[in-house]
This record gives C-alpha cells, sequence and structure tokens, in this order.
C-alpha cells in the first residue's frame, strides 16, 4: 500500500514539475499586477458599503465612477491576451530562449484564431475588432493552450535550428529578432489554418469553439460542491506529503475559477441577477484563498491558536508562537514543516477536515445569498483574516471568516492536545535521560 501512495505522489510530482504545467504557473502569475490593480479600482467604484455609491453621485455626479470603470474593463478584459503572452514566455524563458519573441508570437497566434467581428445591436456585422467578449475571461482556456502550443513549437524549431542565424557581433535584439522568424512563419500559418479550418467547419473561431466545448464544462464542473470538495481535499493532502498542494492544483484550476469570478462580473455589470441562470458560479478564487486556506492551506490558524490555549510541551509552544503573527498574514509554511503536519498522522484529519468544513460553509452561506457571489475583485493572498473578508463580501464575509476560523479552532483542540502530550512525553523522557547522563 506503501509502495502505491509513494507512486502517485511521485506522479503529481512529475506532473507538477512538467514543463507544462511550470509554464502554466509561471505564465498566469505574470497576470497578477492587473488583476490586483485593476481590482483595486473596482473595489474602489463598489466598496461594500450601503450607500457609498448614492454618497459618491452627491459630490462627484452621476458619472463618478466612469474611469474606475474603464480601468477595470482593460484588465480584467484582456485577460486572456496577457495569459497567452505569458505562458508562452515563460515555456521559452525556461527553456533558456527568447522569452518575449514567443510571448508575441503566442498574442499573435491567439488573435489570429479568436473572433475579429462582432454583432451590433442593430443586427449588422462589425469587422476589423477585437471583442472584449473573448479576450478577457471567455478566451482564457483557449489562451493557455495556445501559449503552451506555441510555446512548444518555438522551443522545436529554435532547439533544432530552424531559424536564422546572424553572425558574431550582431546585437542581441536583432539576433532575437531574426531568429524568431521562421518558428513565426509557422505559428502563424498554422493558426491562419486552424481559423480557416473552424470557421468553415465549426462555424466559430477556435476561441469560441474551446469556450462552448471546453471551458463551460469545465467552468460548471469546477462550480459544485463535488469539484469543490476535490479541489480543497487534493490541496490538503498533498501539502501533508510534503507537495505544494496550493500551488499545483491551483496552477491548473486558478484559470477556470479566474473565468467563473470574470462570468460573475460580467453578470453584475449587465445587472442582471445573481442566480445560476445567467451564468453566476460560485466557486472562485476568492473562496479559496480568502476563505478555505484562511490563515494557510488547513487554516492552520486554527490549530495555531487551539495551541496557543492548551500546549504544554516547549515545541508546541515555542512553533505556535512564532507562526501565529504569519498565520494572520495566511502564511504557513513555519507550522508546515517547523511542527511538523507533514506527514504526521495525528494531524492529518483535522488538516483535511477542517477545509471541507470551511468550504461548505462558505459555499453554502453564498447558496443561501448570506454571503454575496464574487466577481472580478482580488486581493492579495496575504491580505489578513477578516479584513479580506469585509472588503470581500462587508460585514457578512467577516462574519463567516470568524464562523470558519471559531469552527477550527473546535476541530483542532482535540488533535492539538493530543499531538502535545506526546511532544510533552518526549521532552520529559529527554530530560530525565540528560539527568541520568549527568
Amino acid at each position: 500500500m506503501k509502495e502505491i501512495v509513494n507512486k502517485i505522489f511521485e506522479g503529481f510530482m512529475r506532473f507538477a514539475s512538467s514543463k507544462t504545467v511550470t509554464a502554466l504557473k509561471d505564465g498566469f502569475v505574470l497576470t497578477m499586477p492587473a488583476t490586483l490593480i485593476g481590482s483595486l479600482f473596482l473595489l474602489i467604484a463598489n466598496i461594500p458599503i450601503p450607500g457609498y455609491a448614492d454618497f459618491m453621485a452627491r459630490f462627484l455626479g452621476a458619472g463618478w465612477n466612469v474611469g474606475l470603470n474603464q480601468v477595470s474593463a482593460c484588465t480584467f478584459d484582456i485577460l486572456a491576451m496577457i495569459i497567452a503572452v505569458g505562458i508562452g514566455y515563460a515555456y521559452a524563458k525556461n527553456e533558456k530562449l527568447d522569452g518575449i519573441s514567443c510571448g508575441i508570437l503566442s498574442l499573435i497566434s491567439f488573435l489570429i484564431v479568436s473572433a475579429s467581428s462582432v454583432t451590433a445591436p442593430s443586427g449588422e456585422t462589425v469587422t476589423g475588432v477585437i471583442p472584449r467578449t473573448w479576450t478577457g475571461g471567455n478566451g482564457v482556456i483557449a489562451a493557455i493552450i495556445v501559449g503552451i502550443l506555441v510555446g512548444k513549437l518555438f522551443t522545436f524549431c529554435q532547439k533544432r535550428n530552424l531559424r536564422i542565424k546572424m553572425p558574431a557581433g550582431v546585437p542581441e535584439g536583432v539576433t532575437n529578432a531574426f531568429s524568431a522568424l521562421i518558428p513565426g512563419l509557422l505559428v502563424i500559418f498554422l493558426s491562419m489554418v486552424v481559423y480557416q479550418l473552424c470557421m468553415v467547419y465549426g462555424g466559430a473561431s477556435l476561441t469560441e469553439l474551446i469556450f462552448r466545448l471546453i471551458q463551460t464544462p469545465l467552468q460548471n464542473v469546477s462550480s459544485t460542491w463535488t469539484g469543490g470538495i476535490l479541489i480543497v481535499i487534493l490541496i490538503s493532502v498533498l501539502f501533508w506529503a510534503g507537495l505544494h498542494g496550493p500551488n499545483i492544483v491551483m496552477g491548473v484550476m486558478a484559470p477556470i475559477l479566474t473565468a467563473n469570478a470574470l462570468a460573475n462580473q460580467a453578470v453584475l455589470d449587465a445587472g442582471k441577477a445573481m442566480t445560476a441562470e445567467n451564468g453566476v458560479r460560485i466557486l472562485t478564487p476568492q473562496i479559496i484563498d480568502c476563505f478555505v486556506k484562511l490563515g494557510g492551506t488547513g487554516v492552520t490558524i486554527g490549530l495555531l491558536t487551539a495551541a496557543l490555549m492548551a500546549a504544554r510541551s516547549r515545541q508546541m509552544k515555542e512553533i505556535s508562537r512564532l507562526s501565529f503573527i504569519p498565520g494572520i498574514f495566511n502564511i504557513n509554511e513555519p507550522v508546515i514543516f517547523g511542527l511538523p503536519i507533514v506527514y504526521n498522522p495525528i494531524l492529518l484529519i483535522p488538516f483535511i477536515l477542517v477545509p471541507l468544513i470551511a468550504f461548505v460553509i462558505t459555499y453554502g452561506a453564498a447558496v443561501i445569498g448570506f454571503l454575496p457571489v464574487f466577481g472580478s475583485v482580488q486581493i492579495p493572498w496575504t491580505t489578513p483574516l477578516i479584513v479580506s473578508g469585509f472588503i470581500l463580501g462587508g460585514w457578512r464575509g467577516a462574519v463567516v471568516q470568524m464562523v470558519i476560523l471559531a469552527v477550527s479552532v473546535a476541530v483542532y483542540y482535540p488533535f492539538v492536545r493530543r499531538q502535545d502530550r506526546v511532544f510533552y512525553q518526549q521532552e520529559q523522557q529527554a530530560q530525565m535521560e540528560e539527568g541520568g547522563r549527568s
């Protein structure tokens, strides 16, 4: 049985360290400046305080938030383009090649295979445009696929010297530009062929087809109870096994959950009811980052609080004191690896159970309408608990976080007591042995 488990974890490790997944994670990180800055402006335009919008309109006029909304739209509505550039760049950069050229080719390829026309309200087709509908959340999966494929093709050509070489002494920028010509020609030609085939035989661009056939089903599955529970369990189990569960799982799921959030924001912006019938999806990155991982993976802020309340052993006391302040800011590696929780059978059950309870509480609060469904507003993952809940969901968000914190302390408490007894007995035994030697 142990060998089977080890093989499973080895498989996860190989998957997490593969070139494709590494490029996906590194490329998606490059979207953070845009999403965080866009979230800041969106938050200022929509602070969750009753009467805020009316107060601002009274002093600044009815159009007080036009500029704020323009900034948020021009960050979130080009997210797929940023992802295409980021993944292409990261793939080539990780292979020690020219990341900039690969990123630009990924962007060009994405635009080629995407729609280039929109239908006006009058029914007229307007061509020669880049529809934001497909450069934002709806184009995320297509952008991922394009970025990875372009990265692989660019790398293949470069490593097999399918490129134009310049003589020594030519500036690096010029060398890179000529080196990218042949890979660029192949990328653009293949993108054109794909677009042609999709339009002729599918009646839509590749981005639209991927959205219908792949992205929508993935978003639907990811936003269910089952999908959320699977994500939460995998994050905890992998981290307990010494692998960085959030990086592995969210490296794959973050783009899909982000697309969920962008879809929710589109419903909010349209003034429609936040219902499943209008395409609203509950599971978004904010639920994972700010509620399920409250105080860090495993909601270990509850473990630390319980330990500060009841610990007798020096090891438990010291580690809890040192880890508590970082835990408030959702940094819990000190307790994960210092206590440790990794491969600790006593703490395995609460480390999995508490995040599951947190997910059920948060998801349930959203289902019954107590907690608002989250849109595009993102906050830094280090934002302290309670503060993050209030920013995202007003006082209701803060209340949900406080409930999760209280439940986590209650669940961890008996396990902490048991672990503390083990440490205390070990320390007493060590003192007795040391006293006997002296």
